[in-house]
């Protein structure tokens, strides 16, 4: 490895998402849809939180936030990746590259930390109602917040510091919309083990340990609910952890058909799609989840709605 510099390369070529030319338009127009309802649907999550004070609880805490890294994860692929289609440029700077892999893995690692605070939180809502209060303080879920944050941040941090210290000469090409991390060790020149042996580290501790975190904490919901069952309290479990559950539900689905499931069909298309599920399309629903299931979101924004009517 040379030591006066870490890249030949001034600038890497996206290949974008798997479609062809003249379908380009129609897909812009879809994905630029998909990323403002993205950035207004959270927005709105974020502005009923903030006013309503009915929704100053733990849980719609950990949706705000949930909120603005969906609005932040989303904006860190698909700005550059619809300038791309619109301009017909497929061209990305090498420093551009490495911001992007930073941003990408900061907002996805912080992702699977604050659904598995929510987890926390439900478990603690169902398992031991009378206690909440006391256990789910305003000082444990700053701290919980705060501890997804600097977690979320060393990953990035330690992933892109890697990333910078490794030489590309010849290929610049990505066949990805964005510079996908394993895709650039892919393109190196250098060695690139240490690389992967941290990927495998930071995530497990990013992403195995969280998801096994949530599977103990709905576990402990089930077996609650079982020791006494009953329709209303199956029904308040539902109403209470649906939201959460649906969206753990594509999250943790999207990566593992990205990551563990073998597809017969070519491997770079497949990886496109899916990572196109996981960081578009995913937080432009998360919005409508929690919207549409949750009761608490549906009369924050009927009182929205009558305040507005109201002043006109």
């Amino acid at each position: 490895m040379r030591n006066d510099n870490q890249s030949s390369v001034s600038e890497f070529i996206l290949l974008g998402l798997p479609i062809r030319k003249e379908e380009q338009g129609m897909y812009y127009a879809l994905f630029l849809v998909l990323y403002l309802t993205t950035v207004l649907g959270n927005l709105l999550i974020i502005l009923l939180i903030r006013l309503d004070s009915r929704l100053h609880t733990p849980m719609y805490f950990f949706l705000s936030h949930l909120a603005l890294n969906d609005i932040s994860f989303s904006s860190t692929t698909a700005p550059k990746m619809l300038m791309n289609m619109l301009t017909q440029s497929q061209s990305i700077s090498y420093t551009g590259c490495i911001f992007q892999v930073y941003f990408f893995v900061l907002f996805a690692s912080l992702d699977s930390f604050l659904l598995t605070s929510m987890a926390y939180d439900r478990y603690v809502a169902i398992c031991h109602p009378l206690h909440y209060n006391n256990i789910m303080s305003h000082i444990l879920c700053s701290l919980l917040v705060i501890a997804s944050w600097f977690l979320s941040f060393a990953a990035a941090l330690v992933h892109t510091l890697l990333l910078a210290h490794l030489s590309f000469y010849g290929d610049n090409t990505l066949h990805h919309f964005f510079c996908d991390l394993s895709a650039l060790l892919k393109l190196s020149s250098s060695d690139t083990a240490i690389n992967e042996l941290v990927i495998f580290i930071v995530g497990t501790m990013g992403i195995t340990l969280p998801f096994l975190c949530i599977l103990v904490s709905y576990g402990h919901i089930g077996a609650t609910i079982l020791r006494a069952p009953s329709m209303k309290r199956i029904y308040k479990a539902l109403s209470t952890c649906g939201s959460h559950l649906s969206v753990v539900t594509l999250y943790y689905g999207a990566i593992i058909g990205l990551y563990f499931v073998p597809s017969s069909s070519n491997t770079n298309d497949k990886d496109v799609i899916v990572a196109a599920l996981y960081s578009l399309v995913t937080p432009v629903l998360n919005p409508f989840i929690y919207s549409l299931r949750n009761r608490g979101m549906k009369g924050a924004l009927g009182n929205l709605i009558s305040r507005g009517n109201f002043s006109l």
